[in-house]
């Protein structure tokens, strides 16, 4: 995973509430075995409507509760392979922000009329490290866990995670004790 710093750039409004995953990518697209190419199939019922357009900007912002329903993972990989790096909600589903996270797409909660303000600005900054917005010549502050920070901030995904303890588990490996046969020498 690649460290998340600071996100710069133009801004993609879808202004609804209670987007759920399923609306993010229908059930019909998680067969794929790989986690890239879901973003063809992004919000794919709705791209179906007149005048739909939905620009792959390094910034999405949307209303209240993004990313509700059910925990698919597939939901925060479509969202990066179409190319969004961070999304900027007032609120999300609690799954979804961890799924974000994981993969290092930053979900930012912001008040309603900071997030309004920033889709009609077009353009901004969110900056991880200073955990602000910025857009139109305003630092709007954000708070995110420091764990979450740190993990994104250095391009820690779990896996990353478990190699930085690589001694520690080889240590207790190495010391436990054992009852019955060693499976692990070869």
């Amino acid at each position: 995973m690649e460290p998340v710093k600071t996100i710069t750039g133009a801004v993609t409004d879808l202004d609804r509430t209670d987007v759920d995953t399923d609306q993010i990518i229908p059930k019909q697209f998680l067969k794929r075995i790989e986690r890239s190419g879901f973003g063809e199939f992004l919000f794919f019922d709705w791209a179906k409507e007149p005048g739909w357009q939905l620009p792959a900007n390094p910034i999405l912002t949307t209303g209240r509760n993004f990313g509700c329903g059910s925990s698919r993972e597939h939901a925060a990989w479509a969202l990066e392979d179409y190319g969004f790096r961070a999304i900027v909600a007032p609120s999300f589903g609690d799954i979804f922000f961890s799924n974000s996270t994981k993969i290092g797409l930053l979900p930012v909660v912001l008040p309603e009329a900071e997030v309004r303000a920033l889709a009609a600005a077009g353009a901004g900054e969110v900056d991880l490290e200073a955990q602000e917005v910025r857009f139109a010549g305003r630092a709007v502050p954000f708070e995110i866990d420091a764990e979450i920070r740190h993990r994104l901030l250095g391009g820690l995904d779990d896996i990353a995670l478990a190699l930085l303890q690589e001694d520690a588990i080889a240590a207790y490996e190495r010391d436990r004790e054992r009852n019955g046969p060693v499976t692990t020498a070869l």
